[in-house]
């Protein structure tokens, strides 16, 4: 690495100081993670993976993917077989997650395959370099098109199916605030001349006094929280999007009064660099990640005044788990002698991954929304355990 922040970052927030005299953190965020030059996501450095800066669960074994296909299978029945059954994922990485869900696909159930168009809404330019490296053969089938996130959250063409992200929103720029003498103040960015600094003042909008009464909890004095109204304004888009269907969303984070609870005093914002963890997002500036754990209270509340309502909220390894991880952990003990000591152990640590307490199967959740539909029982949401549980196969 050239050297320990990126300067040319710095230059750019320097400058907006120089005219602003402060920015809002939300502000200071969104420079410093999506700049359309320097920004951290639109860097060509590694991200995800061994050689990146954090794991995301497509990356721990394709298993991930293809129990997410079943439930979109099941979606695609819920909706009665629509063609094109159109799924579009924001935020979609390196493409890993599309390239497993359509495998399945394209193995298990060619009816479902031949109405799918998979559509992925990103931003990042280095990321959809890597997507379409990967992701060659299915676009050559017609499977997959690149949108504009923008366009797409404009809601100029509806489409039927389902909206899919993975560890989106936790990147979302966020406001900071404070609880200080009954009220809420802001965290703003300055700069001093020699480093970053943090200072507290009026808010920079009303909504973040409006927020907490809506969709939060109470903060405690001197208790520091994050404000994601991003993720409310994206909800709002993405159901103007969405003319028929579903929303599926993973992500980390907790409902409103575990999110907020006194406990988590100085709030959920954290730093990931070369998978350490570091508290300080003013350090290794264009070269660390920086995200905020999700209010799912906020996306709940939000989406039942859009139209979008609440299938069900589970954590994440139950939702695999009932999709039929247990019985895949059974069939690949069952084929073991296929597979060499060395490969079988690699893929059954990794789908053991997703099970283990305190680990990725429950710091993330799953929350699904539907439109335009009546009750519906998802696969996802069901008792894992149940021995009637009815079992989609591939």
């Amino acid at each position: 690495m050239p050297g320990s922040e990126n300067k040319e970052l710095i230059k750019i927030i320097l400058d907006r100081l120089y005219w602003q005299g402060k920015i809002s953190f939300a502000e200071f965020m969104e420079m410093v993670l999506y700049h359309p030059q320097q920004g951290y996501y639109h860097s060509p450095r590694e991200k995800i993976g061994a050689g990146g800066d954090y794991y995301t669960s497509p990356n721990l074994h394709p298993i991930f993917g293809r129990l997410i296909a079943r439930q979109l299978y099941q979606m695609w029945e819920a909706l009665d077989h629509p063609y094109p059954f159109t799924i579009v994922e924001m935020g979609a990485g390196k493409g890993l997650l599309c390239a497993d869900i359509l495998s399945c696909g394209r193995k298990n159930w060619p009816g479902f395959y031949k109405a799918v168009v998979y559509h992925l809404a990103e931003v990042s330019k280095a990321f959809i370099a890597e997507q379409k490296s990967l992701l060659a053969e299915f676009a050559a089938e017609g499977k997959i098109e690149w949108i504009s996130p923008d366009l797409f959250l404009q809601g100029q063409k509806p489409f039927t199916g389902c909206l899919l992200s993975n560890e989106l929103i936790d990147s979302f720029p966020v406001h900071l605030v404070c609880q200080q003498r009954g009220e809420i103040r802001e965290v703003f960015v300055t700069h001093d001349g020699k480093s970053f600094l943090e200072i507290l003042d009026e808010p920079s909008t009303p909504l973040l006094r409006e927020y907490f009464p809506a969709y939060g909890s109470p903060l405690q004095d001197g208790q520091r929280a994050e404000v994601n109204l991003n993720a409310l304004q994206w909800l709002e888009g993405v159901s103007r999007a969405l003319k028929q269907g579903f929303v599926l969303t993973i992500d980390y984070g907790f409902e409103a009064q575990e999110l907020y609870h006194p406990s988590r005093r100085d709030g959920t914002l954290l730093c990931y660099f070369r998978h350490t963890v570091a508290a300080d997002p003013f350090q290794r500036l264009g070269y660390q990640d920086i995200t905020a754990h999700v209010n799912f209270s906020a996306l709940i509340r939000k989406g039942e005044t859009v139209g979008l309502r609440k299938i069900g909220f589970t954590e994440q390894f139950k939702f695999l788990a009932a999709l039929g991880l247990l019985q895949d952990l059974e069939e690949l003990e069952k084929n073991a002698s296929q597979l060499s000591p060395v490969d079988f152990l690699k893929n059954k640590l990794a789908m053991k991954n997703f099970l283990v307490p305190g680990g990725m199967g429950t710091l993330f959740k799953v929350l699904v929304q539907s439109k335009g539909l009546g009750d519906i029982k998802l696969k996802g949401f069901a008792d894992p355990l149940s021995s009637g549980r009815e079992r989609i196969s591939s």
